[in-house]
């Protein structure tokens, strides 16, 4: 659940498979676009490609995608096999085509709440927060129980500017978290919607339930924040454990960004987010959200 729970986690790194059109479907589609074509062109104008994995963790996804592509040809209509299908495509990082086997899952079953909650997460990867807002919503009319839509709700509210959206939809996720780490994950959402909305008060309530006991599972890092908040951590802890990978410092580092930023020091704010915008991994919330917060400030992408 990185800046996003399995989300990121979470939830970030799950992906999406392309449906094919009419006619016989390939075991593993070969992707349609030149290896030079990038899959996003970012909000600050930059080319962003797919990165996927190499080597053997490369040659497991595409395993994964053939058996997806092979099980979606025997049921085409059922939309666990269609998600399936769509998140093994998106785990290759082919977001487009994953939002095509959505959109024609959703043709073939537009009750199913859970096809709009995945395709509304992979228009946020792809940039398009509007449609994502649409789809989101959509899938919480048709489920306001699921913890993962309306925690991806709350994302695609925040990243629109809608803070007050972003901060209903938030509760109603923390309400329908059931784990620990699930809890946390919303809880490092919800605080800092709050923190952006001026209302510290509440955002320090909020944080009287956050223990370093508390099983934190996928969101160490959301856990990490949340303590930092509270003035259990030091920056100089959160700063060590963001040095573990590119996710934790996309997932940590926004949130040290927002602190700084919303505590009245835009140029240390300004300085994380350039950082996060750098890496290589760009599905990540923490990436999405540093380079959207760019985007606000009229910054372009000095290269590509």
């Amino acid at each position: 659940m990185k800046i996003g729970p399995t989300i990121l986690t979470g939830t970030l790194l799950l992906a999406v498979l392309q449906l094919a059109g009419p006619g016989p479907l390939v075991a593993c589609p070969a992707q349609d676009k030149s290896p030079a074509e990038p899959e996003v062109i970012s909000l600050l104008g930059q080319k962003l490609y797919a990165r996927p994995a190499t080597g053997e963790a490369l040659a497991k996804l595409e395993g994964s995608l053939r058996e997806a592509a092979g099980k979606y040809e025997a049921s085409p209509t059922d939309p666990e096999t269609i998600i399936t299908y769509g998140r093994s495509l998106a785990a290759l990082w082919r977001y487009h085509e994953a939002i095509d086997v959505f959109t024609k899952g959703i043709k073939a079953r537009p009750d199913y709440a859970m096809l709009y909650r995945h395709r509304g997460h992979r228009y946020i990867t792809v940039r398009d927060f509007d449609k994502a807002v649409v789809d989101l919503a959509k899938a919480a009319e048709l489920n306001g129980h699921d913890y993962e839509i309306w925690y991806h709700l709350g994302l695609a509210h925040y990243l629109r500017g809608d803070f007050a959206k972003a901060l209903a939809a938030y509760r109603n996720c923390l309400e329908a978290a059931q784990k620990p780490d699930s809890k946390i994950a919303v809880s490092n959402w919800l605080y800092i919607t709050l923190r952006r909305l001026g209302r510290k008060a509440d955002a320090d309530r909020l944080l009287e339930g956050i223990t370093e006991g508390m099983e934190a599972g996928e969101s160490k890092s959301y856990l990490s924040l949340l303590l930092f908040y509270k003035g259990v951590k030091k920056q100089s802890d959160l700063e060590a454990g963001a040095a573990a990978s590119d996710l934790d410092l996309a997932t940590i580092g926004y949130g040290l960004a927002c602190w700084h930023l919303y505590s009245g020091d835009r140029e240390k704010a300004v300085a994380y987010f350039r950082k996060i915008v750098a890496l290589p991994y760009w599905p990540a919330f923490g990436f999405i959200a540093s380079e959207n917060e760019l985007h606000a400030m009229g910054e372009k992408a000095s290269s590509e």
